[in-house]
């Protein structure tokens, strides 16, 4: 054990963690920019970026599922990091080939100059990054859970560590990244040495993976953790526990296969609704993302092998998914329309120095590495005096400081004119308090589906969670269309958007609706957790 009661494992974790966000938030923070100036227009690259962000986290659930069925957490980290390292090493190639984008009368981009060998790499580091993601982001959380007794109240301290991990890298990132990756296209691409350095890293953190996973991940008995199901006693406990208060009341049961049948109809059906509009590729992977978000929960609550008490747990996972759709939709702008904010509309000079735009990706994890600790010490501290709020309270709580911080943007651009540029304050006090938010939700959740998963589905269930990220993602995609070019007013729900103000109050809107309606749900969902706290 380290010396503050938490298992050196999780340190091993923080560090794994941290140099693959490094390589993803790397690679995020130059992904539109390049986009837009080798490829597409505003509009066509939010989506391109919405569908990417929300493919990057509908695979987990693959990935969940192969480390349940069959891999185990290890070897699906060790696969998915390699891969992942191929997606930007793929990049850094595409951004060697392109050439200067040529922009058409009316601002268009003319895609034909790189239409062929640098977009069929980029698409294929996508790719690539796309399924590494799928097999590394649920299983290396759940391993986080599987250093911990089932009960230990330590979880969301630990998740809160944990999560310093992500910022850590997350921070680091467009610093290194986006400096390098920034800069004058009479270079052709120094995009090219952002996506290089972001490979290295996703190299270099599998090689701390591979190295000390044997000496540290450990549970506090002694038993490996992350081996696959029929070499983990780990699994077996947990399902021994979980089992025990029903196997002598509960007959075995079996799933029909209608259930299947069911269930890949449902999947056909909403495809097919979904899509009815579609008018490109980015329109059928935001209906194949809307369809499996609805019919894969369906498909894993329908098990007629979970318990009562399995099935009310994982009914509480669902409810909170669905309010976290609404959070990483509105937090998700950072790698667009804020984007586009800082660059075109934010005072970025401290004296002589222009502030690059990539930096200020970089207030965020700044932030939660700072108040990390004190959130996490919070937590202990609440615990022990048998005061810390329930996980879905400290959610609510999340949403609403997300609709304070688009409050505060909007008051600070209100009546904002086309190239008139605003301080940097504004920006920055909206990543300030969108982070506040995000650890009272995001490493909470984290835990909570730990807590509240059968072990037979801890990681698939790990990975739906991810898939509401998936779904939320892909709604920013859409929503960031919304975003004033200056010319013509926009329609949102029968509102005209045609100001910067506008554009952040239907953020406002949406994040305060469902903070207030999980505030009400929150009785209710803490009996459904059954004890679990």
């Amino acid at each position: 054990m380290a010396n503050n009661g938490h298992p050196k494992g999780l340190y091993l974790l923080f560090v794994t963690e941290m140099a693959e966000r490094f390589s993803y938030y790397g690679m995020r923070a130059l992904f539109t920019l390049f986009m837009v100036a080798a490829f597409f227009s505003k509009d066509f690259a939010s989506q391109m970026y919405g569908s990417y962000t929300g493919l990057v986290y509908l695979t987990p659930l693959l990935g969940g599922y192969i480390a349940d069925r069959y891999w185990g957490n290890n070897r699906s980290i060790i696969v998915g990091g390699l891969t992942m390292a191929v997606g930007q090493f793929l990049m850094f190639l595409s951004a060697c080939f392109v050439q200067p984008a040529i922009t058409v009368e009316g601002g268009a981009i003319d895609t034909s100059v790189n239409s062929g060998l640098p977009l069929f790499l980029m698409i294929g580091g996508l790719v690539c990054l796309i399924m590494g993601n799928g097999f590394f982001k649920p299983n290396i959380s759940t391993m986080v859970g599987d250093l911990y007794e089932q009960t230990d109240r330590r979880k969301d301290a630990a998740f809160t560590i944990f999560y310093m991990g992500i910022n850590v890298g997350a921070f680091i990132a467009p610093l290194i990244c986006g400096t390098l990756g920034e800069g004058s296209w009479s270079n052709l691409s120094p995009f090219k040495w952002g996506f290089l350095c972001a490979g290295i890293a996703m190299i270099l953190s599998v090689v701390v993976f591979v190295s000390l996973k044997k000496k540290y991940l450990v549970t506090p008995e002694g038993d490996y953790i992350g081996l696959p199901p029929a070499k983990s006693a780990l699994r077996a406990k947990k399902e021994h526990e979980q089992h025990a208060e029903v196997a002598s009341t509960e007959s075995a049961k079996k799933n029909s296969p209608l259930r299947l049948v069911f269930c890949a109809l449902g999947l056909v059906v909403l495809f097919w609704l979904f899509s009815a509009d579609a008018e490109n590729m980015t329109d059928y992977i935001s209906a194949a993302i809307y369809d499996l978000s609805i019919m894969m929960p369906v498909f894993i609550i329908t098990d007629r092998t979970l318990t009562k008490t399995e099935i009310s747990r994982i009914g509480v996972i669902y409810i909170i998914a669905v309010f976290v759709i609404f959070f990483w939709s509105a937090f998700e702008q950072a790698g667009m329309t804020l984007t586009y904010f800082a660059q075109e509309q934010t005072n970025r000079m401290i004296g002589e120095f222009e502030v690059p735009v990539t930096w200020f990706q970089s207030i965020n994890p700044i932030v939660v590495v700072s108040f990390a600790p004190i959130m996490a010490a919070l937590w202990s501290f609440l615990g022990k005096k048998k005061l810390e709020p329930a996980s879905p309270v400290k959610q609510a709580i999340g949403l609403a400081l997300l609709a304070i911080g688009y409050l505060v943007i909007s008051i600070g651009t209100k009546n904002l004119e086309p190239g008139i540029k605003v301080s940097m304050f504004w920006l920055i006090s909206l990543y300030f308090i969108h982070t506040i938010g995000e650890l009272s939700l995001s490493p909470i959740g984290l835990s909570m589906v730990n807590k509240l998963a059968p072990a037979q589905l801890a990681s698939l269930l790990m990975g739906v969670w991810f898939m509401s990220n998936a779904a939320a993602n892909i709604l920013a995609g859409k929503l960031a269309t919304l975003y004033p070019d200056g010319t013509t007013a926009k329609s949102f729900c029968g509102f005209s958007i045609e100001t910067m103000d506008e554009f952040f109050m239907v953020f406002v809107v949406l994040a305060g609706a469902a903070s207030l309606l999980l505030f009400a749900l929150c009785p209710l969902l803490k009996k459904m957790m059954k004890g679990v706290e």
